[in-house]
């Protein structure tokens, strides 16, 4: 190997490695919601056949990277019989300082989020948290996840699609946390 192409290597693998240290600082946890446990009734939907309260949970983050400009949060079922999974809850332009959301931050109105947050479309089909409510059968995964963004703004039409504040989240990522809770229904 030329001293060039090891130097180049190098750098790949240190850049890399603290990557993965910073991504590695960046938790994302729940006061009320344990990694891999099952939702309460006070996640679950009231609608569809479910009867749960659709509170949304509290959420906190620490650790973000350097060079957050702002936070989003999505909540996403790829259990769904969907063939594309089930969006819940999807939020952006959380400001950088915001290090939580508060139980039940996620009504329609968003009255409960950091000034200037905003709501993308469900797949219940308005904005605000939408909780579990799966078929009868095994288990769906939760998926809470929140982003570090480069961007102090995601520019995002009130009419904009989940997989739209997905694509502009992913184009604009820093890093990411997140954990997975389950929930599921016998009939």
């Amino acid at each position: 190997m030329t001293p060039r192409a090891l130097s180049l290597a190098l750098a790949v693998a240190l850049g890399t490695t603290a990557f993965n240290a910073a991504a590695a600082d960046f938790k994302l946890t729940s006061p009320t919601i344990k990694p891999g446990s099952m939702l309460t009734e006070a996640q679950v939907f009231n609608g569809f056949g479910c009867t749960g309260k659709n509170v949304s949970p509290t959420l906190k983050w620490s650790g973000a990277p350097a060079g957050t400009k702002s936070f989003a949060l999505t909540v996403y079922d790829p259990d769904a019989p969907t063939g594309s999974g089930w969006w819940h809850w999807v939020v952006y332009n959380i400001p950088a300082a915001a290090t939580e959301l508060p139980e039940g931050a996620g009504t329609a109105d968003g009255k409960g989020l950091p000034a200037g947050s905003a709501q993308g479309k469900t797949d219940f089909g308005a904005p605000g948290f939408g909780g579990a409510c799966p078929p009868p059968g095994k288990p769906h995964r939760y998926i809470f996840t929140v982003y570090a963004l480069k961007a102090d703004k995601l520019d995002i039409p009130a009419e904009g699609t989940a997989a739209l504040v997905g694509f502009m989240i992913n184009a604009n990522k820093l890093g990411a946390a997140s954990f997975t809770a389950k929930y599921g229904r016998s009939k």
